[in-house]
């Protein structure tokens, strides 16, 4: 077992199946225990942290998405892609087989819809497809609602679920359109050629995931259509600062007393009345104290870390996981909250 399997959040889980997908990518599908099943219920659209091991570091952590489905899949599965010049990737793809045990922190992530029966339009490049697929199933599946799919690749070979996809829109003809763009083919796409292909589903809610330069191109193609930036949701790619697998190393002590809030914390069924140094952020306090608050990026990406400000007033040093409606409804992030007024009630209730 991992050092750290007994922490809370962190679990080894074993590999029973790895799926060639195409030549750049692999699906590896995870037996999780009875034991651990609640532990492991998931929404589409969300992913896993795995630990993946390093000889310099002793190990780094990358977040893959779920390519599976809570609605139809009975294992739960994450695709990862081959990127030049990457550890993790290639070594997860070149040596990653069948019974080996992996170290994964539980599902996370905000990216997604709330829910099933509204039509969506899913915007995806290469391994961005991964979360994308999971929500199609799902709403395939669990829901009612219609999907349409922008799914840009540079070939035919690199079209990640090809026979996957294939399968859906057969089996959902009225429900489910996939609009491939292959660069070989067309060239890279810009934002106007995206916005006529994607003109008349552009009142639907967006959900955009892939490389840079795509979601670049999708968001301009969004701007030009006048699309609500509450209708467009993102999933980046983006490699963490911090190893969410090392015991996090905090300062105590160093702020002066008369620079300190209290905060009364509902988390797990407990009530906590902590001192908040008004420069430290509420996770860095909680956990401090002893108190194991749900956390991954520490970066304010994820969301992971969300809760919900009852009273007194903070502020976030940067946000890029909550939209301005979740911000309206009093939701913040913790590793980026500070107090603002004296006394604040947090509760950990989504």
């Amino acid at each position: 077992m991992s050092e750290r399997s007994a922490d809370k959040g962190v679990h080894e889980l074993k590999v029973s199946a790895v799926v060639e997908e195409t030549a750049d990518a692999r699906t590896l599908v995870f037996e999780v225990p009875d034991e651990l099943s609640e532990r492991f219920r998931y929404r589409p659209g969300q992913f896993l942290t795995l630990r993946v091991p390093s000889a310099r570091t002793g190990s780094v952590a990358r977040c893959y998405s779920l390519c599976s489905s809570p609605h139809c899949d009975d294992r739960i599965a994450v695709t990862v892609k081959r990127i030049a010049d990457g550890y993790a990737s290639n070594l997860i793809c070149d040596t990653v087989a069948v019974g080996d045990l992996i170290t994964v922190l539980e599902p996370s992530g905000s990216f997604g819809p709330r829910e099933l029966d509204a039509d969506v339009l899913l915007c995806a490049a290469g391994s961005g497809i991964t979360p994308v697929l999971s929500i199609i199933k799902s709403i395939m599946v669990g829901g009612r609602g219609n999907v349409v799919v922008l799914y840009a690749n540079r070939d035919r070979r690199s079209v990640i679920f090809a026979d996957v996809l294939d399968d859906l829109t057969y089996r959902y003809p009225g429900r489910l359109q996939v609009l491939h763009w292959l660069e070989s083919e067309r060239g890279l796409p810009t934002a106007a050629a995206v916005e006529e292909l994607v003109r008349p589903h552009s009142g639907r809610d967006w959900f955009l995931c892939g490389p840079a330069g795509f979601m670049t191109v999708v968001g301009a193609a969004a701007h030009a259509l006048r699309v609500p930036t509450t209708r467009i949701h993102t999933e980046e790619y983006r490699s963490l600062q911090s190893n969410p697998f090392d015991k996090p190393i905090h300062t105590n002590g160093n702020t002066p007393l008369g620079d300190v809030a209290v905060v009364e914390v509902d988390i797990d069924g407990e009530t906590h009345i902590l001192k908040w140094p008004k420069h430290t952020p509420l996770l860095d306090v909680l956990l401090d104290n002893g108190i194991d608050a749900p956390y991954v990026c520490r970066e304010s990406a994820c969301g992971t870390c969300v809760c919900s400000v009852k009273q007194g007033r903070t502020r976030m040093r940067q946000n890029e996981a909550l939209i301005d409606d979740e911000l309206a409804l009093g939701l913040t992030l913790a590793c980026q909250t500070l107090p603002e007024s004296p006394r604040v009630h947090i509760a950990f209730d989504q």
